[in-house]
């Protein structure tokens, strides 16, 4: 199974302000920057606890029909997403990708900070999309966190957009 994130951060590398507020992302999403054609080729997102809480306060359940894998420990009510495919799994990130592997999932969009890091350092996820919105926050929460050692990355591609996002594209070298 592949494993990908697509997030935005902040230039300096924050992916939410401590309290988890996305306010400095742009409203909607900003202007188009492949997020749409992203999610489309993946067939399971996984997410932690807090994302999950986060993404509950939004307008309306950003995922549609998509199948969302909420990681936590502790029972969560997965009836307030209403028509949403949620379901949750606890354990290591290889587990979980065994899982939705044995479950007929090829393509897993990786979002929040401390999952991302956990796959990361499991050597799970093939391929970043690091879209950097033209605003300095000062502090938040980090997209990156520690690694045991260096985890080498290929540059596929960079883009720009008209209101000053910056879309960085890498595969992960294994």
């Amino acid at each position: 199974m592949k494993a990908s994130v697509f997030v935005g951060t902040s230039v300096d590398g924050f992916i939410a302000r401590p309290d988890g507020a996305l306010d400095f992302l742009p409203a909607g999403g900003g202007e188009p920057h492949g997020y749409d054609a992203f999610i489309a080729s993946v067939d399971a997102i996984v997410i932690g606890r807090n994302t999950f809480e986060t993404v509950l306060g939004f307008d309306s359940w950003p995922y549609g029909n998509k199948r969302v894998v909420v990681l936590s420990r502790r029972p969560l009510d997965l009836s307030v997403v209403g028509n949403g495919r949620v379901e949750q799994m606890a354990g290591r990130p290889e587990e979980i990708a065994e899982r939705l592997a044995a479950t007929g999932a090829t393509h897993a969009y990786v979002d929040g900070g401390i999952t991302i890091q956990r796959f990361l350092r499991a050597g799970l996820v093939q391929r970043l999309v690091i879209t950097r919105v033209p605003v300095l926050i000062g502090q938040g929460i980090p997209l990156f966190g520690s690694l045991a050692a260096d985890l080498r990355l290929r540059h596929v591609a960079t883009r720009h957009f008209p209101s000053g996002l910056v879309q960085t594209e890498y595969e992960v070298v294994i």
